[in-house]
């Protein structure tokens, strides 16, 4: 029981009439609006203002309104001490009486100093609820639990943020998130105000759990920023474990399967179904719900009261259906769609920067010299950088690092840049494998990996034989009895590959287990594949039909996924099925590592070399068959010299694959299926990692083409890793990809070796005034460059002024995008000057740069002297009429101009009549757009008749 003094209140003016009258005088409505005697009871108890006869007295009455009544009776006797005492309680415990708020507030009740000593002891069902979900949430998000059992890791110490981004309902960027708190209640990012979900996706691995867990744990601290009382956390998975014949009631759910309050749970379900804006859900991977139970079948769970099945209670909850206005986050992997009408904020999470894994490194490893010799061997591998851009594989591979740095005494490096994913769960299988041996004080273990994976033979393949069972069941959570029937013995369970789950399950008090990570399931998926002699290649090739595209033959086997058509979206038979099947996926790519020519010293002691070589041939065949048939279903257009085709994040799986076998001959056999020569990769999630596995593969493109990776996650890993293919590159377009000032230091290195290169598209990303000196270089040197995009960067007149001193010397560059920076007046004098006279520049944005008057007016003059400038974009500046004089003469001379766009400035009629005046002498000029200026309508229709004018 919680016993606090009276906290600190501001002294305002009291009330001249008592509190003996404030209680005669508002009587029935105290009767009214209090709903908790006993709490009351209690407090005048443990201050000795009442009696254990008198609160008997109260007790026996028979309703709760004569309670309410005797209580005020016997407290209005006991004089105005015990009364002022009785209004403090209403005031300090605010969720017991929170209808009565609104009297404490018009009353202006500040209690006297004599009060406020008194003790209040809270015993309100719903604060005693919300304190031990504090404390139970609390301890249990104190450790990161997706890894080994026997190691924990305080989450505080651990946890480090990674880009967040917000996106509306085309995925194009609104800005990133600033704190977690700001997920909740800030307005930024909002994309539908009736939505009630945050909608938080991202790949395998990149952190979506451990962000619930410290969203988890900064509510139990009070730290959150948001107002929500009460916080539910579920993991989708689990909801699928539940059998067809499963009814709960949403109290059920909530208390027997979440938390169950201590006090009166009729009190705190009320509280919740009065007040669903005070709860808060989280429902963790629900990409992870697969199950043959059909909603479709069932009705909506509409009342709170009526049993149902537990998905159709999270349907509902995720509808608004049930507690209608609580709030809700929900996470998935990429390529599962949610309607619309759900979502109230769209977040992808993106992985870690540069700058959040060297936090991330530093808080691992807090010895500072280990520290060092970590950072020194990521910043010698790019690559080695690209895989631990998502969290879950940096995790992996720093805890090999540490494991191996203390078996080795800190001899021990990881492999150099040829690391794959495969080769990561290798090392992570060795190291845990390795846990089994005894250890001694005076030799350290020297065991060679095949003599780990030989002497572990039986454990890998009962953990494969669970993983595989699951995985054709689509199930991810096992019971007792499956993880026996799998031959799991129960050493193998503490590993560390498989952990308890870490709440209740749907089998009640049985156990039960999962993999630590869904990759992990694949991974031993793939190894079970390959081991056991009983799989054949069809059985071996199962999982590939995934990706076959639509209309074509696969010896694939349906998977039986939940259907969500309760939830309002489209029919989901009809979509991609590789969309949110990434488990199988990752078994495909651990197939082609495991089987990879490297891989065979390993596996021949685990697999008879006869069934090995089959099994590869298979494998082979089936790539190459499925990575042909999927470019010949590619979509193409033909553009000038360009035969462009739309690739689809299923061909970035296939590359994956493709370089997981590290097989330069499989390399070059991809390459000449490519029948393309401009590659669109647009949309399609790829992360810097996936720049790899492009590079093994463009490496052996014959011929140059182009590459648009627009709107993904390359960063600056990313383009390192991009460096093979350069040499082939005329087109390269990658805006909005998180590349900051050192990716484009590497692009200048690159792309002036070959000078080739034709457009460069760096729109909407994180790039600097150095950066822009970078790019200016390019410029210069690559004599071909005839489009660069530089818009939406942050670079101010100092990168302006360099760019465009090499727009100046250009005789090539035909467009220039710069929108959304910050170059102003003196930036805008710059590009004023390399105007003048200019060859070839045909396209020119400034929009949205700080320019005002002097710049305005300098660009116009500049455009005098200009024949060869046809559309200029002056969008959102703070031009006025001053410069709208000298647009006018520039428009009585230039003969060239086709459009102006002067949308958003501070132009009014004045400036708009000059413009009108010129245009009698320029018949070349088409458009002039001035919506959003200060004009009236009535001024506006002065100029109607100049059809050239767009308002």
């Amino acid at each position: 029981m919680e016993i606090q003094a009276l906290p600190e209140v501001t002294a305002v003016p009291k009330d001249p009439r008592s509190c003996i009258r404030l209680l005669k005088a508002d009587r029935e409505r105290l009767v009214t609006h209090i709903r908790n005697v006993q709490c009351l009871i209690d407090n005048l108890l443990v201050n000795e203002y009442f009696s254990v006869e008198d609160a008997e007295i109260v007790g026996a009455c028979p309703t709760l309104p004569d309670k309410v009544r005797k209580m005020l009776d016997l407290v209005q006797s006991k004089g105005e001490e015990v009364c002022e005492y009785l209004i403090s309680v209403l005031q300090q415990i605010p969720d017991a009486f929170i209808d009565l708020q609104p009297w404490l507030e018009e009353i202006r009740f500040s209690p006297s100093e004599l009060v406020r000593g008194r003790i209040i002891v809270n015993t309100d069902p719903v604060s005693r609820y919300t304190q031990k979900l504090r404390s139970e949430w609390g301890r249990d998000s104190k450790f990161l639990t997706s890894y080994s059992q026997k190691e924990e890791m305080l989450l505080a110490d651990t946890y480090t943020e990674n880009v967040m981004e917000l996106l509306d309902f085309r995925n194009e960027s609104l800005g990133t998130v600033s704190s977690l708190g700001s997920l909740l209640d800030d307005p930024a990012g909002v994309i539908n105000q009736e939505g009630e979900t945050v909608f938080i996706f991202g790949d395998a691995g990149v952190g979506k759990s451990v962000l619930l867990q410290k969203m988890q744990s900064l509510w139990a601290r009070e730290e959150l920023g948001s107002e929500a009382k009460f916080f539910f956390p579920f993991r989708c998975r689990t909801f699928s474990c539940f059998p067809p014949s499963a009814a709960l009631s949403l109290r059920d759910l909530l208390f027997t399967h979440s938390c169950c309050p201590e006090l009166d749970p009729d009190a705190v379900f009320a509280f919740l179904l009065r007040f669903p804006q005070s709860v808060l859900f989280t429902f963790d991977g629900f990409d992870e719900l697969h199950s043959d139970f059909d909603l479709s079948q069932v009705p909506d769970a509409a009342s709170p009261l009526q049993p149902a099945h537990p998905l159709a209670l999270l349907a509902s909850l995720l509808r608004g259906k049930l507690l209608p206005g609580a709030g809700k986050v929900l996470t998935s992997r990429t390529g599962v769609e949610v309607p619309r009408a759900l979502i109230r904020k769209k977040v992808q999470l993106r992985g870690f920067s540069p700058s959040h894994l060297r936090a991330y490194t530093c808080k691992f490893f807090p010895d500072r010299a280990l520290q060092v010799r970590v950072l020194n061997q990521l910043d010698a591998s790019p690559h080695l950088c690209t895989l631990c851009s998502v969290p879950l594989f940096c995790w992996i591979i720093f805890k090999c690092f540490q494991h191996f740095d203390a078996t080795h005494e800190g001899a021990h490096h990881l492999p150099d840049q040829t690391l794959t994913l495969t080769d990561i769960f290798l090392l992570m299988a060795e190291a845990h494998l390795n846990r089994a041996l005894p250890t001694s004080l005076l030799q350290r273990n020297m065991r060679s990996q095949v003599e780990t994976f030989r002497s572990g033979r039986e454990t890998l393949c009962a953990l494969g034989r669970l993983a595989y069972w699951g995985m054709l069941k689509s199930l991810f959570v096992f019971s007792q009895e499956e993880v026996e029937a799998s031959d799991v013995q129960e050493g193998d369970l503490q590993l560390g590959f498989v952990r308890a789950v870490p709440e209740p399950g749907p089998v009640g008090d049985q156990p039960a287990y999962e993999f630590f990570h869904i990759t992990l399931q694949s991974f031993f998926t793939a190894l079970f594949l390959i081991a056991d002699d009983k799989v054949n290649t069809r059985e071996l090739l199962k999982f590939f039909g995934e990706w076959t595209p639509r209309g074509q033959s696969a010896a694939s086997i349906p998977l039986p996924l939940l259907r969500l058509s309760c939830l309002g979206g489209s029919n989901l038979d009809k979509e991609d099925p590789f969309r949110n099947n990434d488990h199988f996926q990752f078994t495909n790519l651990f197939l082609c590592g495991l089987l990879s020519k490297a891989k065979q010293r390993l596996l021949r002691h685990l697999v008879p070399v006869v069934a090995l070589r089959k099994k590869r041939r298979a494998l082979w065949r089936h790539l190459f068959a499925s990575l042909r048939s999927y470019l010949k279903s590619l979509p193409r257009t033909h553009t000038g010299e360009f035969n462009q085709v739309q690739a689809m994040p299923t061909f970035i799986w296939m590359l994956r694959c493709i370089y997981e076998t590290q097989s330069q001959k499989v390399g070059q056999l991809a390459a000449r299926g490519i029948c393309a020569n401009y590659i669109k990769l647009t949309y399609c999630n790829a992360c810097s990692a996936d720049c790899s596995a492009l590079s093994f593969v463009l490496n052996h493109f014959p011929k140059q083409l182009a590459l648009d990776l627009d709107n993904n996650n390359v960063n600056d890993y990313g383009v390192k890793e991009l460096r093979p293919c350069f040499s082939r590159l005329t087109v390269l377009r990658l805006s909005v990809n998180q590349i900051t000032d050192s990716g484009v230091k590497v692009l200048y290195e690159e792309l002036t070796k070959y000078k080739i290169l034709t457009f460069l598209g760096l729109y909407s990303n994180q790039i600097t005034n150095i950066g822009a000196k970078y790019v200016a270089k390019i410029l210069e040197e690559c004599t071909n460059l005839t489009h660069l995009k530089l818009g939406a960067n942050y670079i101010t007149s100092e990168g302006g002024k360099c760019l465009a001193l090499a727009i100046k010397k250009s005789k090539s560059i035909l467009d220039i995008g710069m929108w959304g920076n910050k170059i102003g007046d003196e930036g805008a004098k710059a590009f004023a000057d390399a105007l003048r006279n200019h060859p070839s520049l045909s396209n020119l944005s400034l929009a949205f740069n700080g320019i005002s008057t002097e710049g305005g007016k300098s660009l116009a003059q500049a455009l005098q002297q200009n024949s060869s400038v046809k559309i200029v974009w002056l969008t959102k500046n703070n031009l006025d009429d001053e410069v709208a004089e000298s647009l006018a003469e520039m428009l009585e001379v230039n003969q060239t101009l086709r459009d102006l766009w002067l949308i958003q400035n501070q132009i009014t009629a004045k400036g708009i009549s000059r413009l009108a005046d010129a245009l009698q002498k320029n018949s070349t000029i088409l458009d002039i757009c001035l919506n959003g200026n200060p004009i009236k309508p009535e001024e506006a229709k002065v100029f109607q008749d100049e059809k050239r004018f767009h308002f």
